[in-house]
């Protein structure tokens, strides 16, 4: 029996040494790369099939998190709770340094709390890492404002506006604020030295 069973073996491999052998060269080349090309294949968890890997675990974790906490933040913007919102958006940042919106709406939780100067900062960042980022030009125009920089306050609702599409919500509102802006810087421009006055008035523009 056990001859038997080793001279089935035997013959099984012998078969198998020949089909090999006698496969097409292009065949044998396909097979060959496919087997090169697997690491590639491979998804960044290492496994095609089978539950999800602890970096993606952790990820998804990250992400539900931040979603958590923004919707937070934005709640408490609205209802002017500002330094709940702040910490909120202090946290999604820790998560995800670089997020545009979370900056964004840092600026304005400090606008809220009266800090203009660290509000421009944060509105500044979000402009570099996200150039289209509307409002946050809309925010850094309030902020300079707040800060007597009308020149700057202008140029930033000007990007604005150049951003903005024509049905935005707060077009008509950057758009007064630009023509107040204007008359301002005008207004001082034609003033004597001693007349000209760099205190900000509010825009009214929120």
């Amino acid at each position: 029996m056990s001859q038997q069973s080793s001279a089935k073996h035997f013959n099984f491999g012998q078969n198998f040494r020949l089909t090999v052998a006698t496969m097409p060269a292009w065949l044998l080349a396909g097979c060959l790369l496919l087997v090169l090309a697997i690491p590639f294949l491979m998804p960044r968890g290492g496994v095609f099939f089978g539950a999800p890997t602890v970096e993606a675990h952790a990820r998804d974790k990250a992400r539900e998190e931040i979603r958590r906490r923004f919707d937070e933040g934005v709640v408490m913007l609205h209802a002017k709770e500002y330094s709940h919102a702040l910490t909120a958006f202090h946290r999604v940042l820790e998560i995800d340094p670089k997020m545009p919106e979370a900056h964004v709406n840092i600026g304005f939780a400090l606008l809220g709390l009266g800090k203009p100067k660290a509000a421009a900062d944060f509105f500044d960042t979000a402009t570099v890492l996200r150039p289209d980022q509307m409002n946050a030009y809309y925010g850094l125009g309030e902020a300079l404002n707040q800060l007597g920089d009308k020149l700057g306050a202008l140029q930033s609702m000007e990007a604005y506006l150049h951003r903005s599409p024509k049905d935005d919500r707060y077009r008509a509102k950057a758009e007064a604020a630009v023509w107040e802006l204007r008359a301002a810087l005008n207004a001082e421009k034609a003033a004597p030295p001693s007349a000209a006055s760099t205190k900000a008035k509010p825009l009214g523009i929120r």
